[in-house]
């Protein structure tokens, strides 16, 4: 199978898209990207990121293949779990104190920055819309996460998931707690609880 039939086969396996690194992993040469790219059989969407011409842009996904330290959170998050309908103009995404990557320029992201042992907690792996996967955190992590920094949050959007999740048939309250207790949000998470459930 020669090189350029390789990258189209992988990116019509992976809902259009391929990267850099995956074209490496295949055994091709990054040139025969850029070959693609000229011949307008592959677009550039991001750094090292292709996607195939008749596929949607996926901002999640892109923004997601930017850095494998980061994870979407906050009400980035909860667009992600249905949990509302505000589709995201910023995008939040929690990454580690010590992250010094290409995000820190993104006018389109607000970091919040958390200590490196706190940054995998409730972190999953998550549809987007075009059927991609991203890292996102979980809805027991997202839920403490918006109690903590619910003085940046929009009102709106806050109290309607804490609503929502009140009435999910899979929430896991032991694994709220659980949370809360490392994050430093247990009294805030019980009480709102106690009020909701």
């Amino acid at each position: 199978m020669d090189n350029y039939v390789k990258i189209l086969d992988y990116a019509k396996s992976s809902n259009g898209y391929i990267t850099n690194k995956e074209a490496e992993n295949l055994g091709v040469n990054s040139t025969f990207l850029s070959n693609l790219v000229n011949d307008k059989k592959i677009e550039r969407v991001g750094n090292g990121i292709y996607k195939l011409p008749n596929y949607p842009i996926d901002d999640f996904y892109i923004l997601s293949k930017s850095s494998n330290r980061m994870c979407f959170s906050h009400a980035t998050a909860l667009y992600l779990h249905n949990m509302s309908d505000r589709i995201p103009l910023v995008y939040d995404i929690t990454v580690p104190y010590n992250y010094n990557g290409n995000l820190l320029n993104n006018k389109n992201v607000t970091l919040r920055y958390v200590k490196d042992d706190i940054f995998p907690i409730g972190m999953i792996d998550i549809k987007t819309i075009n059927g991609l996967t991203v890292k996102c955190y979980d809805l027991e992590r997202t839920i403490c996460d918006i109690i903590r920094d619910k003085n940046h949050m929009d009102k709106e959007i806050y109290s309607k998931a804490l609503k929502e999740y009140a009435k999910n048939k899979n929430k896991d309250i032991l694994k709220l707690v659980k949370y809360a207790k490392k994050l430093n949000v247990e009294d805030q998470v019980i009480e709102l609880m106690e009020v909701l459930l």
